[in-house]
């Protein structure tokens, strides 16, 4: 494992999906799961999503349709978080999600908008 990368992606990690989830992620792990926890945080936050190619804003606009796409609604409740906190507005995520409808299927979008109503009531948006 490089420390240096998942060190910063653990940084980026926390700053964008918020620290109590991703420090219970990892606290939580064990010998199956915890290799699973470094490759992301070291492989996809530390070294992807500190690029310098795209700011976070885009990499957020990216995820939401690209986990549409892929019907992964855990995650997507995840990186809807993390949006916000990148400084998408709800409109545009609701953006997101209509483009998604006509490239990715219309039931694939109605589960990411349902899924994002349910967060934007945890978040009080």
């Amino acid at each position: 494992m490089n420390q240096e990368l998942f060190d910063a992606g653990l940084q980026t990690r926390r700053e964008v999906l918020g620290a109590e989830y991703v420090d219970a992620s990892i606290k939580n792990a064990d010998d199956f799961n915890m290799p699973m926890q470094e490759l992301v945080t070291q492989y996809c936050w530390g070294d992807v999503w500190n690029r310098p190619g795209l700011d976070r804003r885009t990499r957020s606009f990216l995820n939401l349709a690209m986990l549409t796409a892929l019907n992964r609604p855990h995650e997507i409740k995840l990186h809807i978080r993390g949006a916000i906190n990148n400084g998408l507005t709800k409109e545009e995520i609701k953006e997101v999600f209509l483009q998604t409808a006509i490239y990715c299927g219309v039931p694939a979008a109605i589960d990411s908008f349902r899924t994002a109503k349910e967060v934007f009531k945890e978040m009080g948006i």
